[in-house]
């Protein structure tokens, strides 16, 4: 998700910083226009599209086959891309939590041994405040909710499996020196909100205009998780940019964030049927 808004943001900073940056992306378009902008803005030269497509669990794993073939170090995995629109995916999953949830959630496992080959290593998951209205259905998991707001509260969920998720890999991962963390970004102004019903755009869009951060205020506790020193005893944590805090109380359900991993595991093929 590195091809605009909060992820290109933070490649922006990481490249200037010097990092070897691959953005990965679902337009080849944007993506090697991004790369191609952070290069010249920067001056550094190891800035890189490779195409990604998290709403087809195949383009996960091509891409994670490709840059584990051509990339022999990994040390931070940033899972920003993200989705508000309804819709099916190519597996049969609904759209948003395909793409913010079940596509990261196996992009992170199909990566781990490198992330842990090459630790000190991080994963940092875009998720949001709109986990407080999430509400994981165990039995019905990756189907669309029913209702007048189905969408919102699909995109909700699938913020709620962020939080849940980088939970449970902190757990998982101890010690391994790979750690986690959960991060709301903050009220962003990015295409993100292209999604909004068109009834809404017109109310929606001048707010954010006016009140909501832009993408470079936006990256900063993205960058903050990803290079500050000391984070580790943090691990599996929710951040802002107030530092960490307490997600809501479906957030911090340690047994609901196993079940989560485990459901997660048999949809994108790792785990029994």
């Amino acid at each position: 998700g590195g091809s605009s808004g909060i992820g290109a943001a933070a490649a922006l900073e990481l490249a200037r910083c010097g990092a070897r940056v691959i953005l990965a992306t679902r337009s080849a378009r944007r993506g090697e226009a991004a790369a191609s902008r952070i290069r010249r803005e920067t001056g550094n030269n190891e800035v890189h599209f490779m195409h990604l497509d998290l709403a087809s669990l195949r383009s996960v794993r091509a891409f994670a086959s490709a840059f584990l073939r051509q990339e022999p170090q990994l040390h931070l995995l940033i899972n920003n891309a993200g989705v508000s629109a309804g819709g099916t995916t190519e597996d049969g999953f609904s759209l948003p939590f395909q793409v913010n949830h079940l596509g990261h959630f196996l992009l992170t496992q199909l990566l781990l041994e490198r992330l842990r080959s090459c630790a000190p290593s991080r994963v940092v998951i875009v998720a949001s405040s709109a986990h407080c209205a999430g509400r994981l259905r165990l039995e019905s998991l990756g189907r669309p909710p029913s209702g007048l707001f189905s969408t919102f509260q699909d995109y909700c969920d699938s913020k709620l499996a962020n939080v849940l998720h980088a939970r449970e890999l902190a757990t998982r991962e101890q010690g391994t020196q790979v750690t986690c963390y959960a991060v709301h970004p903050g009220f962003v102004n990015t295409s993100l909100f292209r999604h909004a019903p068109l009834w809404l755009k017109p109310l929606l869009l001048p707010l954010a205009w006016l009140l909501f951060l832009d993408a470079s205020e936006g990256a900063q506790v993205v960058l903050d998780c990803a290079t500050q020193d000391g984070l580790e005893p943090l691990s599996g944590r929710y951040f802002t940019d107030c530092g960490p805090q307490l997600p809501w109380p479906a957030g911090r359900n340690d047994r609901l964030a196993q079940a989560l991993w485990e459901g997660s595991e048999r949809l994108v093929g790792l785990g029994p049927a």
